[in-house]
């Protein structure tokens, strides 16, 4: 079993890779990144993910693989043991066109008696990371499972703490890993509330050292307010940002979004999506992720009434201008 300096110093490359430029080559990178980013479509019409994903409990905090066959998400459905609320689950199909297959609760050692939720890849697949309140945790912190075969959705090794650079005394969830080959080190977006429940909270960032180790992270105060800013889900370009809230301006809890002219810029001043993404009730936990052409935004809706709760999946998709569906 691997030792967690040791899993963490598998990032070091990757860290390494993306420190060593100088600061004018990665503002050219950024602005390159930046001019070759092409306008989208409007975000289609959601639609559910239907009875073989969604149940009559709360199913939620989806996030996708990037060949996009893997469906991990969080859910208290029958299945999921112990007290813990929720449990990680995963779908998988055969094509992009294919049917979702029966979700399968991921297990031991992802899943404890505690709640483990909030599932997020890494864009190669080799991590996956999660809030859990498992022992070893000051109160909900994030987690991080590596496994070697990316095409093996239950080859998970054994889950380690991100330590105090991330995890403080509070409640911390919602990770969001955003790497990229040209500018930057990675880092780690997510959401922190000081009180130890998930209720309320700011986005922080974390970024990743030469050795792999995660240091202090910052408040991102342009994404952040005085109401509850959660589950952020950074673009692979790095230049979109998607998160839930309640502050001013929101129906509920509705998505809401950042952009940036490079990944060296400050974020702009959140934007509320909108129709047909967000409605009269709550839409939360949005995940972006590409696929060639195609962007998909996976989010959660509460499909019952207020203030009943029954949390499904639905997924909205748009395209470069210029492009078919």
């Amino acid at each position: 079993m691997r030792t967690v300096p040791h899993m963490l110093r598998l990032l070091v490359p990757l860290a390494l890779l993306l420190s060593c430029g100088t600061e004018s080559d990665r503002s050219m990178a950024g602005a390159i990144l930046a001019s070759h980013t092409s306008n989208f479509s409007a975000w289609s019409d959601p639609v559910s993910l239907g009875s073989t994903i969604n149940s009559s409990f709360n199913d939620q905090q989806a996030a996708l693989s990037k060949d996009g066959l893997s469906l991990y998400f969080g859910s208290n459905r029958p299945g999921t043991p112990g007290p813990g609320p929720n449990d990680i689950w995963v779908s998988h199909r055969d094509c992009l066109e294919c049917p979702w297959g029966t979700p399968a609760n991921l297990g031991s050692p992802v899943n404890t008696p505690q709640n483990d939720a909030s599932p997020a890849l890494s864009r190669d697949g080799h991590w996956l990371f999660f809030l859990s309140n498992r022992p070893g945790s000051a109160s909900s912190d994030i987690w991080a499972a590596w496994r070697d075969d990316v095409h093996d959705d239950f080859a998970w090794e054994t889950p380690v703490n991100l330590g105090s650079g991330v995890n403080a005394a509070g409640f911390e969830g919602g990770p969001s890993y955003f790497e990229n080959d040209d500018v930057g080190v990675p880092q780690l977006y997510f959401n922190r509330n000081p009180a130890p429940v998930g209720i309320g909270g700011d986005i922080y960032v974390s970024e990743q050292g030469a050795d792999g180790s995660f240091g202090p992270a910052s408040l991102v105060a342009a994404l952040s307010s005085p109401a509850s800013d959660q589950r952020p889900s950074v673009a692979h370009t790095g230049l979109e940002i998607y998160f839930h809230s309640d502050r001013p301006g929101s129906n509920a809890t509705d998505i809401w979004f950042s952009t940036r002219e490079s990944v060296l810029a400050p974020w702009s001043s959140p934007t509320k999506l909108g129709p047909p993404i967000n409605t009269t009730v709550a839409e939360q936990f949005p995940f972006i992720v590409s696929h060639g052409e195609t962007e998909w935004l996976y989010f959660t809706r509460n499909v019952a009434i207020a203030p009943a709760v029954d949390f499904d999946l639905f997924v909205s998709t748009r395209m470069r201008e210029g492009k078919k569906d």
